[in-house]
């Protein structure tokens, strides 16, 4: 089994709920296991302002799915709960990354891991800090390590969802 991260984000059709929803399709995913999730953090869009602020949660999964079989598992989860691409950075009632799998590092036209903007973002670093402070990623830099450029006004605004 590989450790994953999924980052979890959401901002239409009552964010907590899709994110909720996202994690019972995650702990069903075959031939893996929802290990643990962040509580909820609320955020500014890092896009468009013209749009509502983000929830946002981390889950740590366990799966033995190769990296493009999760990631098309969770594009088939985003398309299940309705996500429609209406601009870059746009609003969205969910979106799944997958930030890390194990310590690969993956470069490719439809996959990068580690995710390719996940240092710089508190609405990633934080949630997974919380359930994962002593990870590190493939090129030994420790989590807690990071300081992220974007999303400084980062809020917990609940707990794990049920759930986890």
């Amino acid at each position: 089994m590989i450790r994953c991260f999924i980052g979890l984000g959401a901002n239409l059709d009552d964010p907590a709920a899709q994110i909720a929803i996202a994690l019972r399709a995650l702990a069903r995913l075959p031939d893996s296991r929802l290990l643990r999730c962040s509580s909820l953090y609320g955020s500014k869009p890092l896009g468009p302002q013209d749009q509502p602020d983000y929830v946002n949660a981390v889950a740590e999964l366990q799966t033995t799915l190769e990296p493009l079989a999760l990631l098309d598992a969770l594009q088939a989860q985003e398309r299940e709960q309705g996500r429609i691409k209406h601009r870059h950075w746009g609003e969205r009632c969910i979106d799944l990354d997958l930030l890390l799998y194990g310590d690969l590092t993956l470069l490719s036209e439809r996959l990068n891991i580690p995710h390719h903007e996940m240092h710089k973002r508190s609405f990633v670093l934080l949630p997974l800090r919380e359930i994962a402070a002593d990870l590190h990623l493939p090129d030994g830099r420790a989590i807690t390590d990071l300081q992220p450029e974007f999303g400084g006004d980062l809020q917990r605004i609940g707990p794990p969802p049920q759930v986890c």
